[in-house]
């Protein structure tokens, strides 16, 4: 629960402010939209007001600020001339509030108290909001205050855009966007279209689509309503395999056929997902992912997979209700920290030995991989572990394969899935390569690269074992999309 309740039968007297706080938890972000001043009270009179004996000018004067003096006044029956019922029935709760606060934050409630059409009634019924996000909406229309949690950041959202607060609607928003990742961007995306906030909708788009294969597999994407589902299949820049999307929209169907109490059957899974399955681009497999999955699944119809198979391997392809075309998805950037390269015969020698390097970025992007230097000395195959750490914490890594064909190209060798990289930190990108010893390396590097619209640092690494730097060494691409 993200806010406790003042209970409405409770003394009139002024209450203790520890009793009246939403309370903190592990994930709460605090938004502290003034400066507070705090004036300690002295032990006697801090006494009188846990025993509700103090008099009634005291705690005026203790709190000698208007922000301190309105915040005492939350969630609080004193001088309390309305009561909201928040909640749906069952699960609704009473909270005390002042007409006068609320008309001066909100002019929804200016007009529902001050204006032609005021109400009258004294208890007002809210069901369509949280009663946590409403004490949070409350407690900063009193305080200035904002406490945000992630279990009710977006039922916060929908109570500040209904009573049009826009401080902290954007305070939800900055707090989504600080959090969304692949497993939660599917679920963000649906509701930043449902509150019609733009900015949020286009930080979505940027993670489903670098981390299409994350965010397809995640659980959330499969509480995604059907409309958003059939936008997400339409995308183009989805930047995954067919075969994963395939996989998606099946996932969605069971579950969408569970919430409606229906059987599992391929009947009932067709009849859930619609049209919709005519936005995944099954031509677009390999014919070996096809048979492997899609033909396996009891999910097409016999002529469906028939007709696929034929569409494969006939020269007269039989006409299909799937999209033909494969998708564009991201194409990836390279920033190359290099000016020149350059080989000798007594170096640079891969050893087994760690090369590593050190960015920042001055925009939010996704690294997918790192570009390589291979042998100096013909064709070559290297066995290369590739790693990025943030302060640390290893955050990808992958050991593979490739093959350099003697050339000062660089090689690219890919993470497992893209890494969201944020602004202005420094990330830790290391190589280790066995294979030919001799290699090319690079010269002339800059410690600042501009790359589109993404400006790169270099600083060097301690993990660095094999002489790589700033100025020269390995590692001279990153690979990323922005």
């Amino acid at each position: 629960m993200a806010a406790e309740l003042y209970p409405v039968s409770i003394n009139t007297n002024l209450p203790n402010t520890n009793s009246t706080a939403v309370t903190a938890a592990s994930k709460k972000t605090i938004v502290q939209v003034t400066q507070t001043v705090t004036t300690p009270t002295t032990t006697a009179t801090q006494q009188n007001i846990n025993n509700n004996n103090v008099e009634t000018a005291s705690w005026q004067a203790t709190h000698p600020t208007l922000r301190e003096r309105n915040a005492l006044m939350f969630n609080n029956e004193r001088m309390a001339d309305v009561h909201f019922v928040v909640g749906p029935p069952g699960a609704s709760q009473k909270v005390p509030a002042h007409k006068y606060v609320l008309a001066v934050g909100s002019s929804v409630f200016g007009a529902m108290f001050y204006g032609d059409l005021a109400e009258g009634e004294s208890d007002i019924h809210i069901p369509d909001v949280e009663p946590a996000a409403f004490l949070i909406l409350l407690k900063y229309m009193y305080s200035d205050e904002i406490e945000l949690e992630a279990d009710t950041v977006l039922a916060t959202l929908y109570a500040a855009k209904k009573y049009i607060v826009p401080a902290l609607a954007k305070a939800c928003v900055t707090f989504l966007e600080t959090s969304l990742e692949a497993k939660n961007a599917c679920v963000l995306l649906s509701q930043s279209r449902l509150f019609e906030e733009p900015e949020l909708t286009q930080r979505c788009w940027e993670v489903i689509d670098a981390q299409a294969e994350l965010a397809l597999r995640s659980e959330g994407f499969c509480e995604i309503d059907l409309q958003t589902l059939e936008i997400i299949l339409k995308r183009e820049t989805l930047n995954t395999r067919e075969a994963v999307v395939f996989q998606a929209a099946l996932d969605w169907a069971v579950a969408q056929c569970k919430r409606q109490g229906l059987g599992l059957t391929s009947r009932n899974k067709r009849a859930v997902l619609g049209k919709a399955l005519y936005l995944v681009r099954i031509p677009t497999m390999t014919l070996e992912e096809f048979a492997n999955g899609a033909a396996q699944s009891d999910f097409l119809t016999l002529e469906e997979t028939h007709d696929v198979f034929l569409w494969y391997t006939a020269a007269n392809k039989p006409k299909l209700e799937f999209p033909l075309q494969k998708r564009k998805g991201l194409t990836p950037q390279r920033c190359h920290r290099f000016q020149s390269s350059a080989y000798r015969s007594n170096q640079w020698r891969y050893r087994g030995r760690c090369d590593s390097i050190q960015f920042a970025v001055d925009k939010r992007i996704f690294i997918a991989g790192l570009g390589l230097y291979g042998s100096s000395g013909g064709k070559a195959e290297y066995s290369a572990k590739i790693e990025l750490k943030r302060q640390g914490v290893t955050l990808a890594q992958n050991l593979t394969k490739f093959v350099s064909d003697g050339s000062s190209n660089t090689f690219s060798v890919w993470f497992e899935h893209p890494v969201q990289v944020e602004q202005d930190t420094f990330y830790t990108v290391s190589a280790v390569l066995d294979g030919n010893e001799l290699s090319y390396f690079g010269q002339e590097g800059m410690t600042e690269v501009q790359c589109g619209k993404v400006t790169f640092q270099f600083q060097c690494s301690s993990d660095s074992t094999n002489g790589t730097g700033v100025q020269g060494g390995q590692i001279p691409e990153l690979v990323f999309y922005a």
